[in-house]
């Protein structure tokens, strides 16, 4: 290539990079501006009902009142449905206030203030306050926030994870403190109990139900739909191989799916299984992480990590089987459907009241 395409091509790419920059900056800027303007909405009504003590029937026809009122000004955006949503946002996030008031919010985007300096939530769009918002639960709703900014989660990706129940799937394995801090803080990856799921669900693979599927229909889906197995596996999950190629004395064996964990710096070797999962399963994976352990590892890698995930599995025959393993092999279940949230909930409730 001449030296002029070279300087042409870069041409190129500078100005690209400047245009995106500035696309990037502007959906930010209005985003901002929305979040704030709909916040000082939710004030301004929550500040006329406090004021006038209003009862509970009036505030219903305030808002129906309103919405017609601000329709035929402002146009469309401003349903019955969507000023309670803005009412709603004033008052589960007075945090905003200090920044709303003191105009911090468009400080920061401005670069003048790190977000380390600002309180959790500002980089959500307002797509992703408005489905929290439906969350009734505190805790819940504080764990989707915090997550969804940890693991830059797209407003699609967030409403997937408040369908599948992430929350409190993940709640049930821990105890009242777990709960509290889940909800605090997010899913923090130290150890390898931490990316346990159980069970996972894959709904995304839209299977309907009563449908028999085999183990290399259930990997081939998985792996078509990876950026959804991905965010249902959790962060720090990378994609090394499917069906990983192990000899030993010549006898040829596969595993099912191979990733690589950046936070925990392992290999996590992933079997399926489409029934319920035995003994056997549970020696094979134990063989897998030792071969992995001695032939794949590099310096700087932690234990590979084994999972097994089946339809369905006996509690007694996993702890029994596991017992004494100097590996890490976790077994969980994996559904095809959504599960029932409430139901989970009430789990969660016990759990939290104990």
């Amino acid at each position: 290539m001449r030296p002029e395409e070279n300087k042409y091509n870069e041409l190129l790419y500078q100005i690209g990079s400047a245009l995106q920059t500035a696309k990037q900056n502007a959906i930010k800027a209005i985003n901002i501006e929305l979040i704030i303007a709909n916040w000082k909405v939710g004030r301004y009504i929550v500040d006329f009902e406090q004021h006038g003590k209003q009862r509970a029937e009036y505030g219903k026809e305030l808002l129906v009142t309103l919405s017609a009122d601000l329709k035929v000004k402002f146009g469309k955006g401003f349903s019955r449905s969507s000023l309670q949503l803005m009412r709603l946002f004033y008052i589960h996030y007075p945090k905003f206030q200090p920044l709303v008031d003191k105009d911090l919010i468009r400080q920061t985007v401005s670069g003048e203030f790190s977000k380390s300096q600002t309180p959790s939530g500002i980089f959500l769009s307002w797509s992703h306050y408005a489905e929290l918002l439906t969350i009734s639960d505190e805790l819940a709703r504080s764990f989707y926030e915090t997550q969804a900014i940890n693991e830059n989660w797209s407003f699609r990706e967030m409403k997937r994870q408040i369908d599948s129940a992430l929350f409190q799937r993940l709640a049930l394995s821990k105890d009242k403190d777990g709960v509290m801090a889940l909800a605090e803080k997010g899913q923090v990856i130290d150890k390898s109990d931490d990316l346990i799921k159980d069970p996972y669900i894959f709904e995304f693979l839209n299977i309907p139900k009563g449908s028999v599927i085999k183990e290399s229909g259930l990997e081939k889906k998985l792996i078509d739909n990876l950026q959804k197995f991905l965010l249902e596996l959790g962060k720090g999950f990378s994609f090394v191989a499917r069906q990983f190629k192990i000899t030993v004395d010549n006898e040829h064996m596969f595993v099912d799916i191979v990733f690589y964990h950046r936070i925990l710096r392992c290999f996590v070797l992933i079997d399926l299984k489409t029934k319920k999962v035995k003994h056997q399963d549970i020696g094979q994976m134990n063989f897998y992480l030792n071969y992995f352990k001695h032939e794949e590892n590099v310096e700087g890698d932690n234990d590979p990590i084994g999972i097994i995930i089946a339809a369905d599995k006996n509690e007694f025959l996993v702890k029994y089987a596991t017992g004494g393993l100097s590996n890490k092999i976790f077994v969980s279940k994996y559904q095809l459907y959504l599960p029932d949230q409430k139901l989970l909930e009430e789990k969660v409730k016990e759990i939290i009241n104990e």
